[in-house]
């Protein structure tokens, strides 16, 4: 299962991203919208997990 994770806080993004891949998951992460949002467009994922907070494109813009 491959999964996006997108968040701005980097700390908090590398230490979901390490919790997942000890978990066997295959984990790319994005820390603003922009770059989220391309990411989802050039990408296939399985899940995203996405913050509502984020620089330059907020969470619900990308979700929408």
């Amino acid at each position: 299962m491959r999964i996006l994770v997108v968040e701005d806080e980097k700390k908090l993004a590398t230490y979901i991203k390490k919790g997942l891949e000890e978990n066997h998951f295959a984990v790319d992460l994005s820390y603003d919208g922009e770059e989220g949002l391309f990411m989802l467009n050039t990408n296939e994922y399985d899940l995203v997990i996405l913050d509502i907070l984020l620089p330059k494109n907020d969470g619900l813009e990308i979700l929408r």
